[in-house]
């Protein structure tokens, strides 16, 4: 974790200094606000599908969709920034059982935190460092090629890790895929108590 953050803190000394105020939206409304590339992007989410995707545009921009209407009024996002780090917050109460669905459009060098309890956390086309923490559910992160990190941690106390451009896929309890080199850039942590993590190759298209 120290090796993270260290990494991290050298992307944050680079950046521009500007940050924006806070901002808040509801469940159903757009929320969109600039965000530089090479910024790193903090996400503590409230359980919900979350799907990643980078972008050309500068800009954060979050959307959120839900089966429920009157229940997804009680969701609330909001995003602030200090300089070179952006938060976005994603709280409210929608029940046990729901199809919350909340999409993050970031630049493509984005560094990414997420911290979320239950649920799925998607990743697509972000380049950058990630770092991924679920309670329960599943992680996956596309576009995955080994020469782009030189730290990869994923582990799970119980259930499956995937990664297919390593060669690696191991399931049960305890189980864990490290891969260190003296290459690449960035440095990816998944962590997952109960579920499963998966690091594929392939990448959708990003809108």
């Amino acid at each position: 974790m120290k090796f993270f953050w260290a990494v991290a803190g050298a992307v944050l000394l680079a950046s521009p200094a500007w940050s924006f105020a806070g901002t808040t939206a509801g469940c159903g409304q757009a929320l969109a606000v600039p965000l530089h590339a090479r910024e790193t992007l903090r996400i503590d989410s409230r359980p919900a599908g979350l799907e990643i995707v980078g972008t050309d545009a500068e800009m954060l921009r979050v959307t959120c969709t839900a089966d429920d209407a009157n229940g997804a009024r009680r969701i609330s996002m909001r995003a602030s920034e200090t300089p070179g780090v952006a938060d976005l917050a994603i709280t409210g109460d929608y029940g046990q059982h729901n199809n919350l669905k909340i999409r993050v459009e970031v630049p493509r060098r984005t560094s990414v935190q997420v911290r979320m309890k239950a649920g799925e956390v998607d990743v697509d086309g972000v380049e950058g460092n990630k770092d991924i923490e679920l309670t329960a559910g599943q992680i996956t992160v596309r576009g995955v090629h080994p020469g782009d990190y030189k730290r990869v941690d994923a582990s799970v106390d119980i259930g499956e890790v995937k990664a297919p451009a390593w060669g690696a896929d191991k399931g049960g309890f305890f189980r864990n895929f490290t891969k260190s080199t003296t290459d690449g850039e960035y440095v990816l942590r998944a962590y997952v108590m109960t579920g499963e993590i998966d690091l594929v190759g392939s990448s959708r298209t990003a809108d």
